[in-house]
């Protein structure tokens, strides 16, 4: 079960640190996805994310795969679970323009700001994760780690529900899931109802055997 922990403090590197380390990392690279070190200081790489969403994404129709419902040129599905891409980045990149990127590869419609991204670290037998902030820079975070997923991986989710932006989703979105919400809290309703009403028989057969006429 994930757990959560608290955000470790970014660490500057000097630029000897970082070809030190770049060169490090490609040596114990196993999958070729190596960095390069260039010129002026950036560096370039690969990020694998898994995508852990709940909810449908929205992707334009022409580009979709599967089948599901269909809305003008829009259409909505849900990502296999597991679902791992690999995205080329540089260190200049934020977790913001990482998800942009993640959403532009499968055409999605949605609003960046509906989704959030994860760091999944393993440590004593323990899953710890941690939500990133936009400002961070999930290669720098790669690099760290090395390039061994046990240490370190990223993880696409939506917002948690108490941290969910509302004004990203479309009025018909939102439509949607007020229908949901109502559809729930009537079924959950008559289940209640039902609950009492057997509790109810029970206590009137129970009164009729005590109190039969004399």
């Amino acid at each position: 079960k994930d757990v959560q922990k608290e955000r470790e403090p970014h660490v500057y590197l000097s630029k000897e640190e970082v070809k030190e380390k770049i060169q490090s990392y490609n040596s114990s690279v196993t999958d070729k996805l190596k960095m390069t070190l260039n010129m002026n200081g950036i560096y370039t790489g690969f990020i694998k994310v898994q995508m852990e969403l709940c909810r449908p994404i929205t992707v334009q129709s022409s580009q979709s795969q599967g089948s599901c419902a269909h809305s003008n040129n829009e259409t909505a599905f849900y990502l296999p679970d597991g679902c791992v891409i690999t995205l080329h980045i540089s260190s200049t990149n934020t977790v913001r323009e990482v998800i942009e990127a993640l959403l532009k590869k499968f055409f999605v419609a949605d609003n960046p700001a509906k989704f959030a991204l994860y760091k999944r670290c393993h440590k004593e037998d323990q899953v710890y994760t941690c939500k990133l902030s936009d400002r961070e820079h999930p290669l720098y975070l790669r690099l760290v780690a090395g390039p061994k997923m046990e240490m370190l991986s990223f993880v696409l989710r939506e917002h948690e529900t108490g941290e969910v932006m509302w004004e990203a989703f479309s009025i018909p979105e939102l439509q949607n899931f007020l229908r949901i919400l109502d559809k729930e809290e009537n079924e959950q309703l008559q289940i209640l109802k039902k609950r009492y009403a057997a509790y109810k028989d029970k206590l009137e057969e129970a009164l009729g055997g005590v109190w039969k006429p004399g």
